[in-house]
Parts: C-alpha cells; sequence; structure tokens
C-alpha cells in the first residue's frame, strides 16, 4: 500500500465498493475516483483481469474469495458502511452469490447499487455474451462509421463502452446520490451500453426527423461526405483534420488555401464535394503535417493536425494545459473535468492487488482477530506488497 495524503475533491467522504471487472465499470470507478471517492476495489483471488495501472489509479484493493460464505459476509460489512456498489457482471450472477441488491439493501438502505452492463438488466439479449462492437452494432453507430460500400469501421470501445457505459454509469450514480440526499433512499442504477449509446445517437435521430440524415454511409455533413469535415493526408503520410462547418470557419480556411474560390465552388453544394474533395486532397498533400499546422495555428480555421496518442501527451497545446502526467513507465491523462476547488494532479497512486486488506478490514470494524480468522479460511487472500 501506497501512504497518500487524505483525498480531496468534490466526492470527498463517498465510499465505494466496486466488484472488479473489465472496461466501462472499472472506468468508471477511476472517474469516481479522480473527483475525490474512496473507491475499494474487491478483487479476485489468481491472475489479475488487467493491470492495475490501466484502472486502478487513486483507488484500493482487496482479494475476497466470493465463492466463501465468510468473504460473501465480508463484503456485505464492507457494503454496509459504503454509499455506491459498482459491479458488471451478467444480470442475476450477484444475486446467486449473495450481494444482489436486495442483500445488500438489507444491511445499507440507503446503498446506490450500479449495474453495468452491455444489454441491460431485461430483455430477451440480458443474458448474452458481447462486446463494444455488439453494442454499438445494435444502436446505429457503427453503421454510420467508415467508407460506404466498405464495412464499417470501429471506433475502438471508446463510443460503447467508455462513452455509452461509464458516462452514463457515472452519471446515473451521481443523479442517484444527488436524490438520497434529498430523500434519504437508496437506488438501483441499471446502465447498459446499448441505452447509452442510444442516447449518444440523440443528435442523429432528430438531425433524421428534419430530412437531414441518411442511413447510408458517407452521405451526411458529419460522415466524412462534406468536404470541410473530413481528414487529409499530408505530404509525409500524416493527416489534417478539417472541420470548418460554420461559413466564417470555412472562409477563414480558404484564405489560406491556395485555391481558387471561383474553381471551388459553393461550400454547401453537394454535387460539387466530390471534385471538392479531390482538389482538396491534391492541396493537402503538397505540405507536410506541421506546415499546415504552423499555417492555421492561432486561426479560426477549424484546421488541425491528427496525433497518435505519444505526440499527443507531447503536444504544445496538451503540455501547456498538463493535459497528461508521466508516472514512471504510465502515461496518465488528467483529471477531467476540471473544478476550480480542485488541484490538478501531479501523481496517481496505483492500487496493488490486494495490498489494501488491512486497512480496509480494520476501517470496516474487523479486529486482528478476525481478519486473521478471514485470512485462515481463504476468504481473504493477504497481500502485503
Amino acid at each position: 500500500m501506497t501512504d497518500s495524503p487524505p483525498k480531496s475533491g468534490p466526492l470527498s467522504g463517498i465510499k465505494i465498493v466496486e466488484l472488479a471487472g473489465i472496461g466501462p465499470g472499472p472506468y468508471a470507478g477511476q472517474l469516481l475516483a479522480d473527483m475525490g471517492a474512496d473507491v475499494i476495489v474487491i478483487d479476485r483471488p489468481g491472475g489479475s483481469i488487467v493491470p492495475k495501472a490501466i484502472d486502478g489509479r487513486g483507488k484500493k484493493s482487496i482479494i475476497l474469495d466470493l465463492k466463501k460464505p465468510e468473504a460473501v459476509t465480508a463484503l456485505l460489512k464492507l457494503v454496509a458502511s459504503a454509499d455506491v456498489l459498482i459491479e458488471g457482471l451478467r444480470p442475476g450472477v450477484t444475486e446467486r452469490m449473495g450481494v444482489g441488491p436486495d442483500a445488500c439493501h438489507a444491511v445499507n438502505p440507503g446503498l446506490i447499487y450500479g449495474r453495468m452492463t452491455g444489454w441491460g438488466q431485461t430483455g430477451p439479449w440480458s443474458q448474452m455474451a458481447g462486446h463494444d462492437i455488439n453494442y454499438i452494432g445494435m444502436t446505429g453507430v457503427l453503421n454510420a462509421i467508415g467508407k460506404n460500400g466498405q464495412p464499417p469501421v470501429p471506433p475502438l470501445n471508446m463510443v460503447g463502452d467508455f462513452g455509452g457505459g461509464s458516462m452514463f454509469l457515472v452519471n446515473g450514480i451521481l443523479a442517484a446520490l444527488v436524490e438520497r440526499a434529498r430523500t434519504g433512499k437508496g437506488n438501483i442504477v441499471d446502465a447498459a451500453i446499448v441505452d447509452g449509446t442510444n442516447s449518444l445517437m440523440s443528435f442523429v435521430h432528430g438531425m433524421a426527423g428534419l430530412g437531414q440524415w441518411r442511413t447510408q454511409r458517407e452521405a451526411n455533413l458529419l460522415d466524412g461526405a462534406s468536404p470541410f469535415y473530413r481528414c487529409y493526408m499530408t505530404s509525409d503520410g500524416k493527416f489534417m483534420a478539417v472541420g470548418c462547418i460554420e461559413p466564417q470557419f470555412f472562409a477563414a480556411m480558404m484564405e489560406r488555401l491556395p485555391v481558387d474560390k471561383d474553381t471551388y465552388g459553393g461550400q454547401h453544394d453537394r454535387a460539387a464535394w466530390a471534385k471538392q474533395h479531390e482538389l482538396l486532397e491534391d492541396v493537402f498533400a503538397t505540405k507536410t503535417r506541421d506546415e499546415w499546422e504552423a499555417i492555421f495555428a492561432g486561426t479560426d480555421a477549424c484546421v488541425t493536425p491528427v496525433l497518435d496518442y505519444v505526440e499527443a501527451a507531447s503536444h504544445p497545446a496538451n503540455a501547456a494545459r498538463q493535459a497528461f502526467v508521466q508516472d514512471g513507465r504510465w502515461l496518465h491523462p488528467q483529471l477531467a473535468p476540471r473544478l476550480a476547488t480542485q488541484p490538478l494532479a501531479s501523481h496517481f497512486d496505483i492500487a496493488t492487488k490486494g495490498g489494501d486488506y488491512a486497512d480496509i478490514l480494520t476501517e470496516a470494524g474487523l479486529g486482528e482477530h478476525e481478519i486473521s480468522q478471514l485470512i485462515a479460511a481463504g476468504a481473504v487472500v493477504a497481500n502485503k506488497d
């Protein structure tokens, strides 16, 4: 365990119990930890699911073998004094383990029980396995990304797992905490990646209702169809992102390009978009990415470089914002969003799997003898690293 000062932030004093998992649940816990919450991860015996440096910053860890009744009792002891529980197992699994919503609310009626799944707690697919690509495939998002006539391109797992999943779980937990402050009652947050991603599609559904969006890829304003909202390759094989939607921003771009305005045509002349694509491709191919960045730096043209994640960490614009924290071999994105009352992080403590068991159990009211009994029973795995 790493000694560190008491956590600060708007969620300081909020205690969260997180059942170890992968992806959106742990990331939600990390976001809450970043805001000052005390997050205790209930890890499983055996190998780690993912390295703690990926999703364990600002958290504590205890290893409980929840196949043993003593471990279930210990977990409920932790839940009794917690504000939130986060789990990302299939519907019904925690109930069978003895730590479902009813069991937890029996010891803590004010608990916010956060459930993270792909398909939701109900519905014909609730028990099916899946991953981000499957979930966003059911929302229209995946179908909308990529080139027309070619397979859709998975947007990593940013849109579903973290956008439609983690962010909506955090949103639900925070809303439930606010409601509890008013009513004193706990709640269950059913955060499904499909539901959250459907919500992210609200803009598209609204545009479609206005007759301004088509299901075909590369046929819409923001999916690569328009020459003023897409990426162009530069002479060094890198790319510039062009996003000058508004006419004044488009004009700012055109002022800095060696393009004849009359030859180019109107910005919203869809019949000319194919020709305009080719024209801009030829123009951007004449200079390197750095040269184009220098030309457009400080302007309202909405033309910026496309960076890889290594370049992003060292780019002057990000460095000026202290957007990343280098901790040894690990590069961590800075706290987001930034609150005026919360200092930026200069380092992040990373949990050691099982390394906080003694402090966690002692804080829950267990004495040394009780802790020793749990270890002897195999309910708690003692890791003192």
